[in-house]
């Protein structure tokens, strides 16, 4: 069979299976989700068998140390997908739930009432665990999927693929309702995106040269980020114990996810004593500094920063560093370089938090906590299945609620229009 009849019987496959899934008790998806995570962990010395395959191909490659990072599934990958599984199965179900109701004059009852969205399609890279946080949440929200990993994961998807299926069945629900994309060729992406009939949504989570792809290609709807620009802002009134400790977390606990701190604002009027400590950690982990001119008349040491290192999604062990006036400044500087996506405020002034909250308009924004906290599970919405910094429908880590959307329901007594 050609990539076109495939990806076109599995989008119709798809449409058929998510009427049925879409009527699906809580009960019967949580069931599945459960089973899943069952045998996810009966399987799991399979399932790293296979990615060592794709480990091991993916070196040979020359893919970056980052890919690899996000392609390996450990121990702790595998207890992470069974515990995110059972996470969104105890979570409340939002298909079916009233959003509100109201009377008008006449009498009609209107209520608004969330549904699935209906058939999505996932495209991303390296992460197999992606494979089953977006099985979960599409199948808990009543959605059907299909899910296209990057061919450096294709050994591990394929695996999880067939624990999907088989567990769908095994609870007697449609195995098409969750369906792997079998084909590494490119051309599925791209006849992937062509099934504006058969597929509601599109969700591209990767690098920002995939998500432009998709965008550029796409016929269907596209919920997306580009990249993940974040930063930290040390105010003059900042916890400088506390700073250093969300500055580090943010930077080095894993550089190469899009939650992680690309740049470090400062106040100017706490710079001098606050930077050397805070480089000296960066340092000792491995960090790359770059600095405005003000930073490197603190820290001579440092890289000199270039106008493209503000815009700069690194992904690694690199850090920008720029000493500003002012919170307005601080404020201008993300408004200018930043990309909607995390922004954080270290400070013990409650008026500068506030302002902070109220006037930096990114996906999460935090006051004295790590970016590494914009993550659905971290947020509480169980697993998530990507961030989206497009704002319309959805804005920030997408959960299940985000993978809805609503009709009007109207309830009358004979009522018609005059």
């Amino acid at each position: 069979m050609t990539v076109e009849s495939v990806i076109g019987n599995m989008a119709k496959a798809a449409k058929a299976a998510s009427r049925e899934i879409a009527r699906s008790s809580s009960r019967q998806k949580n069931d599945v989700l459960l089973r899943l995570a069952d045998l996810i962990r009966e399987n799991s010395a399979i399932i790293q068998q296979e990615n060592a395959r794709d480990v091991e191909q993916a070196r040979k490659a020359g893919l970056s140390s980052a890919m690899i990072d996000r392609l390996t599934v450990k121990d702790s990958t595998i207890q992470s997908m069974i515990d995110g599984l059972r996470e969104v199965a105890a979570l409340e179900d939002p298909v079916g739930s009233t959003v509100r109701t109201w009377r008008r004059p006449n009498g009609l009852e209107v209520s608004r009432v969330r549904i699935p969205l209906g058939v999505i399609g996932m495209i991303y890279e390296s992460r197999p665990n992606v494979t089953i946080d977006a099985a979960s949440l599409c199948l808990k929200s009543g959605n059907a999927v299909i899910l296209r990993g990057g061919s450096e994961s294709l050994h591990s998807n394929q695996v999880l693929a067939g624990l999907i299926a088989r567990a769908l069945q095994e609870t007697g629900l449609p195995k098409d309702a969750a369906q792997v994309v079998p084909v590494s060729d490119r051309s599925a992406v791209t006849t992937l995106l062509q099934q504006e009939e058969w597929i509601d949504l599109i969700i591209p989570r990767g690098g920002e040269g995939l998500i432009r792809f998709v965008v550029e290609n796409s016929r269907i709807p596209v919920l997306k980020h580009y990249k993940g620009v974040c930063h930290l802002f040390v105010d003059k009134s900042a916890d400088f114990e506390m700073a250093e400790r969300i500055c580090m977390n943010a930077k080095v606990q894993r550089p190469g996810v899009c939650n992680a701190l690309e740049t470090l604002l400062v106040h100017q009027e706490i710079a001098a004593r606050f930077l050397p400590g805070m480089a000296e950690k960066l340092k000792a982990a491995g960090v790359e500094l770059r600095g405005c001119e003000k930073t490197l008349q603190i820290l001579p040491q440092a890289n000199r920063a270039t106008d493209d290192d503000w815009s700069m999604e690194y992904l690694d062990l690199i850090l920008s560093v720029k000493v500003v006036s002012s919170i307005d400044e601080a404020m201008a500087h993300i408004a200018a370089y930043g990309s909607d996506h995390t922004d954080s405020i270290v400070t013990q002034d409650y008026s500068r938090a506030r302002r902070f909250v109220r006037e930096v308009n990114s996906s999460v924004v935090l006051v004295n906590a790590s970016t590494r906290f914009n993550d659905g599970g971290q947020l509480g919405l169980g697993a998530e299945i990507g961030i989206s910094t497009s704002k319309l429908h959805a804005f920030g880590p997408m959960g299940l609620e985000e993978l809805t959307t609503t009709k009007f329901v109207v309830f009358g007594e004979g009522q018609i229009r005059e």
